[in-house]
């Protein structure tokens, strides 16, 4: 059962959801207090069913990506050019609960059912805070734009708003997964001119030309460590470099 949204929340029909990694890790329970049972997902695309009291950005039918990293919109945090780290609606990953009144929106037979990152998409019905959902238009594909709402988002954002890569610049990419390659589209679209892959797995390397990555590099053809191999292909080291892997050895 999802109840209904209460105050500043919204009752999201979820039609198209994608597998992050992070889900995967929480749900083995590594590296952090397990909370089950739980409904995880955040990477997704739906329609809005229906709004609490106070919601006013959004109706009934209006289509949406969940936004784990939310902006109440009145924090400093949320007015800075130089944060997104909301005081309100920060990533919290221990907790499972609604911010409004510290209660889920999920049950079975009366139990509460937990919530994930403020999102919780693996459901058919979910309720989200307003500020963890951004209106998108409705002729763009959800099937398509459901991975904007995290890998995308995070790898091109990373590259646009903080690596910023200088025009003609050269730019190494580590890990060419969905956030790799949203690194690497980052870094055409500020017009790096050489792009260089990164990745232990070589078929990945063809279906990567096709954001940009120009240039290819595996470590495991090398005997010396890929910095020194990056550090001979571009006299003396790249421009910028974008891990995207979230190994600590990488």
């Amino acid at each position: 059962e999802v109840a209904p949204p209460k105050a500043m929340e919204v009752r999201v029909k979820i039609l198209y959801t994608s597998l992050c990694h992070t889900d995967v890790y929480f749900w083995e329970a590594k590296g952090q207090t397990p909370v089950f049972p739980r409904i995880f997902g955040h990477e997704a695309g739906g329609v809005v069913e229906s709004v609490g009291e106070g919601v006013t950005g959004l109706a009934p039918g209006d289509h949406v990506l969940p936004i784990f990293t939310g902006e109440c919109g009145e924090c400093a945090h949320c007015k800075s050019q130089e944060s997104n780290m909301c005081d309100l609606l920060r990533i919290n990953t221990d907790r499972g609960v609604m911010i409004g009144d510290g209660q889920s929106r999920f049950s079975i037979n009366g139990k509460p059912i937990y919530h994930f990152l403020g999102t919780s998409t693996f459901s058919e019905y979910t309720v989200i805070h307003v500020g963890c959902l951004a209106k998108i238009n409705p002729s763009a594909p959800l099937d398509k734009v459901c991975v904007v709402s995290c890998g995308i988002s995070t790898g091109y954002g990373a590259t646009v708003n903080v690596a910023r890569p200088p025009k003609g610049s050269t730019v190494a990419v580590f890990g060419l997964g969905a956030v790799g390659l949203a690194a690497a589209e980052g870094a055409r679209a500020s017009g790096a001119s050489r792009i260089i892959g990164v990745d232990l797995n070589p078929s990945r390397f063809e279906g990567a030309n096709k954001f940009g990555v120009n240039e290819f590099v595996n470590p495991a053809d090398h005997k010396k460590p890929v910095q020194e191999v990056l550090a001979e292909m571009t006299n003396g080291g790249v421009d910028r470099g974008v891990e995207c892997t979230g190994n600590i050895n990488a």
